[in-house]
C-alpha cells in the first residue's frame, strides 16, 4: 500500500511537471508569435502598452474581458485617426500590460476594480499628453470607461456593449473557479497546457454571434495571449470581482454630467442590452443610446461606422470638435 501510495503521488507530480512544461512553452510560443505592436509608458513601476496614433481631439480605447488592444487595431484604430489622435491601451494584466504586485500570486484572489484601471491608465495617458479624451470601452471595458468618467479627467464616454450595471443571478461557474483561490491557482495550468484551438475559434464565434468572425481577426488578436496563465488568472479574477464595484459605482451614475454614448447590439447574448444600456440610460443625465438592430456583441466589427458616428457625436457634444 505505501509503495502503491508513492507511485500515484510520483506519478502526479510527474503530471504536474508535464503541465507545466507544456503551458511554460505554450506561452512562449504565444509570446513570440504575437509580440508587443505598441510601446510601453512607465506608471508607479507597471509597464503599460499602448498604440497610438493620427491627430486632432483624443480618443482612448479600452477593450474587454480576456482581450488585449489588438481587438481595436484590427481596424478601428485606423478609422479614427483620420480625425482624431486615438490611443489604444492594453488594461493591467491583459496583453502586455503587468499588474500592481498587490495583485500577483497564483492563489491571490484580489484583482483591480474598474476604478483602480481607470486610474491607471489615465495617469498613463497623461504621460502622453492625453489629458481630457473621449474614453470608448469595449464590454468589460465598457465599465473602466465609467470609472474613468466618474473619477478622472473624461470629456465624454462611449460604451459599446458595457458591463456597466449589476446583474441579477450569479457569475458564470468558469469565473466562480477562477475567483478562488484554488481554483485560480490551478485551472489555467492545464488551460494554458492543453488549450484546442477548435474551442478557441467556437468561443470567439458565439461572441461575434449572430455576425461571423471577421477574415483574419483570430490571427491577428492572438487568442494563445489570453490563454497565458497569469493573464487568464488577472481576467477571471477581475470578472469576479466586477459586480460589487458596478454596484457602488452605478449609484454615482446620475451625478455623471459628461456627455455617454451608449451602443448596443440587441441580439447581444453577452452583456444584455436591457439590463446594462437601457439601465443605466435611466441614471445617466446626459446619455444616449443607439440600440444596433440585430448586433451582437463586437459592435465596433459588425457596424463600425454607428462607432464611428457615435464617438464622433461625442467628441462634439464634448465641445472638442
Amino acid at each position: 500500500m505505501r509503495l502503491l501510495g508513492a507511485l500515484i503521488a510520483l506519478a502526479i507530480l510527474g503530471g504536474c511537471a508535464v503541465t507545466q512544461i507544456r503551458a511554460d512553452r505554450t506561452e512562449s510560443d504565444a509570446e513570440a508569435r504575437w509580440p508587443p505592436v505598441g510601446r510601453f509608458v512607465e506608471v508607479d513601476g507597471l509597464r503599460v502598452h499602448y498604440v497610438q496614433k493620427g491627430r486632432g481631439p483624443d480618443v482612448v480605447l479600452l477593450h474587454g474581458a480576456s482581450g488585449n488592444l489588438r481587438d481595436f487595431t484590427f481596424q478601428l484604430v485606423d478609422l479614427l485617426a483620420r480625425d482624431y489622435r486615438v490611443t489604444a491601451f492594453d488594461r493591467p494584466g491583459l496583453g502586455y500590460t503587468t499588474r500592481d504586485a498587490r495583485f500577483a500570486g497564483a492563489f491571490n484572489t484580489r484583482a483591480e476594480t474598474p476604478q483602480d484601471q481607470a486610474a491607471i491608465l489615465a495617469r498613463a495617458a497623461a504621460q502622453l499628453g492625453v489629458t481630457r479624451p473621449v474614453v470608448v470601452g469595449h464590454s468589460y471595458g465598457g465599465s473602466v470607461a465609467m470609472a474613468w468618467g466618474l473619477d478622472q479627467n473624461a470629456a465624454a464616454v462611449v460604451s459599446l456593449g458595457g458591463a456597466i450595471m449589476p446583474w441579477p443571478g450569479s457569475l458564470d461557474a468558469q469565473y466562480q473557479v477562477l475567483g478562488s483561490a484554488l481554483g485560480g491557482a490551478i485551472v489555467p495550468q492545464f488551460v494554458s497546457a492543453f488549450y484546442d484551438e477548435a474551442r478557441v475559434r467556437e468561443a470567439v464565434s458565439g461572441i461575434f454571434a449572430p455576425q461571423s468572425v471577421p477574415e483574419g481577426y483570430l490571427d491577428h488578436i492572438g487568442p494563445g495571449l489570453s490563454l497565458r496563465r497569469d493573464t487568464i488568472r488577472a481576467n477571471g479574477r477581475q470578472v469576479a470581482a466586477l459586480r460589487p464595484a458596478l454596484v457602488e459605482m452605478s449609484k454615482r451614475y446620475p451625478t455623471l454630467t459628461i456627455p455617454v454614448e451608449l451602443v448596443h447590439g440587441s441580439a447581444d447574448t453577452t452583456v444584455g442590452y436591457e439590463i446594462h444600456t437601457v439601465a443605466a440610460a435611466k441614471l445617466l443625465p446626459n446619455a444616449h443610446v443607439t440600440r444596433l438592430e440585430g448586433v451582437g456583441h463586437m459592435p465596433q466589427h459588425a457596424r463600425p461606422g454607428a462607432v464611428l458616428e457615435a464617438i464622433r457625436r461625442a467628441a462634439q457634444r464634448a465641445g472638442l470638435r
